[in-house]
């Protein structure tokens, strides 16, 4: 589903006011799969407790575009991690969604590893049955939960375009969801930047933005509500990237 205006999409697509749902077309040429993954050990599974290498993990990326952070991510700890001579590659799959379909058709037409990744269009904030697709993709491969949720810089469109509530149910669907969650969450000067520039551009402000309760410190108000909320704690910080955004590691208690 298309959330911008095709008009505008030639003009300035770097801008957050060209693309009012963060689903730029071009996202990954000024923030590429990297600024991220050299953050993230590819150990990850291991160090989280997960060393029997024929337990298939399920990892979730959330809003994943048009796919390459989440093939990525398939790459950087499924592929590369060391191993010794006598070991296999981890049995693993990745599933992304986002709520642009041109997005997700363009990352299942460039998909390199279908057997293993899979793209489905998925609004989440917005679909009360949003979740069906992903519990049926759990079910499918035996488990309850993702081993690992990624959500990279998705926070700050749900809270401006659906407000405080939308966000916190957001965070609760997927704690609901997961055993583990990296969090990158946009700090408040990227709101106010995306408002200002969505304004330069003559459309209306976002429809919250002036009336957000939950402002500041976002990524520590995100901790608090997983934290008191959804039985999750905060157990690593693997610092910020160079975008100046924490990437947070919560656990299911």
């Amino acid at each position: 589903m298309a959330t911008y205006e095709e008009d505008n999409v030639d003009n300035d697509l770097n801008d957050p006011g060209a693309a009012p749902y963060g689903n730029f077309i071009n996202y990954y040429t000024f923030n590429p799969p990297e600024n991220r993954l050299s953050l993230l050990p590819n150990t990850l599974f291991q160090d989280l407790g997960y060393r029997d290498i024929h337990q298939t993990m399920l990892m979730l990326d959330v809003g994943c575009n048009s796919g390459d952070l989440s093939v990525a991510l398939y790459k950087h700890f499924v592929l590369t991690p060391e191993k010794d001579e006598s070991s296999k590659p981890r049995a693993a799959h990745v599933l992304g969604f986002d709520l642009d379909e041109s997005l997700i058709q363009r990352a299942q037409e460039t998909n390199p590893l279908p057997e293993n990744i899979s793209f489905i269009p998925l609004d989440i904030a917005k679909d009360p049955s949003s979740q069906d697709p992903l519990q049926d993709y759990l079910k499918r491969h035996g488990c309850a939960h993702f081993h690992l949720c990624f959500c990279f810089a998705v926070t700050m469109w749900i809270h401006l375009n659906h407000g405080d509530v939308a966000l916190l149910k957001f965070l609760s669907r997927l704690a609901s969801l997961s055993q583990h969650i990296v969090l990158e969450a946009q700090p408040w000067k990227c709101y106010r930047s995306a408002a200002r520039r969505l304004r330069k551009l003559g459309r209306s402000d976002f429809e919250h933005f002036k009336s957000l309760k939950i402002n500041g410190d976002v990524a520590d108000h995100a901790r608090k509500h997983l934290e008191t909320q959804c039985s999750m704690e905060l157990i690593q910080s693997f610092g910020s990237t160079t975008w100046d955004r924490k990437l947070l590691l919560f656990k299911r208690k």
